[in-house]
């Protein structure tokens, strides 16, 4: 088994308008700036972690980076070390990390398809929580789209040590912790994000956030529903720059010495998918083409700005 990853920490966006993108996340969709550069904003959600996502001006959208927790500054140093014997490619050693933006101790490495994988302990925590309950609490699962699946999802189980939760027809659901799936693989045309989650405290909690970003003049795309692997309540919307964004509640916790992985066929088979509810309906053709990996028109960005 590989070093211990115990949770996600950040996802990094590239966008086409960072003041555009800053408002939406602060304003909209209930983040707060801790960090701003001429090109980027890291901003945090109502816990503990020090920043849950990166916007970085970019002439074109696009998943930049996915940051992992590892346990411990050895936890860091062993991967490291994994990760050379195994020939995977690495850009730098385990050093300390800028203060500035949450410090910690770790380095940064490539998955397969050539994802940037940001691997870091003792990053600063918040001491003050966020207790307003209609606010995202935590980035909390990531689903990427592969154009090769399986052999991306054996990476992420091989070497960091995540655990198969569930397989459908087009994704591996894979944990790191007791929640049912910190990443999922899906079948995909290239790396690419399908899309990000982000906890709130409960039910009223999202439907309260949800009630926020509708008034804003955002539409809900997909939901309010029950997924079938997981368990979670969703409501899905697409930000600016056409990523896909969840808020979620209620995620599945895994009993290791009990849960057994769903197969393909199961959940194939499995009544009232995708949403258990049945009331969530399709996803909108905005957020097929958003979880497709496909980005929105820069244009259509500069002119909501």
């Amino acid at each position: 088994m590989a070093a211990t990853i115990v949770g996600l920490r950040c996802v990094e966006l590239g966008v086409t308008h960072l003041d555009v993108s800053r408002r939406f996340y602060r304003d909209v969709w209930g983040l707060e700036p801790v960090v701003e550069t001429g090109d980027s904003c890291l901003l945090r959600a109502g816990g503990a972690e020090h920043h849950v996502l990166v916007l970085r001006e970019s002439d074109s959208p696009g998943l930049l980076a996915m940051a992992l927790a590892a346990s411990s500054d050895d936890a860091v140093r062993q991967l490291h070390a994994n990760a050379l014997a195994r020939g995977n490619k690495v850009a730098d050693a385990p050093h300390e990390l800028a203060v500035k933006t949450g410090g910690g101790f770790g380095f940064t490495m490539f998955s397969p398809e050539g994802l940037t994988l940001r691997i870091s302990s003792g990053v600063q925590k918040h001491q003050d929580i966020v207790a307003n309950r209609s606010l995202p609490q935590c980035l909390t699962h990531i689903v990427i789209n592969s154009a090769r699946r399986d052999e991306e999802a054996a990476f992420y189980k091989d070497f960091f040590g995540f655990r198969l939760s569930d397989t459908t027809g087009s994704m591996q659901f894979l944990r790191c912790n007791s929640h049912h799936h910190t990443l999922a693989v899906s079948h995909g045309k290239n790396c690419s994000l399908n899309h990000i989650a982000f906890e709130l405290q409960d039910f009223d909690g999202l439907m309260r956030g949800c009630g926020r970003v509708i008034n804003s003049g955002a539409s809900m795309e997909w939901g309010v529903g029950r997924h079938g692997p997981g368990d979670n309540i969703f409501a899905y919307f697409v930000d600016p720059d056409g990523f896909a964004i969840e808020y979620t509640t209620g995620m599945q916790r895994i009993d290791e010495a009990e849960h057994v992985p769903g197969t393909a066929e199961y959940w194939a088979s499995f009544p009232m998918r995708p949403c258990r509810w049945g009331m969530a309906r399709k996803p909108s053709e905005a957020m097929k083409r958003a979880m497709s990996g496909a980005s929105a028109d820069p244009q259509k960005v500069k002119e909501i700005s």
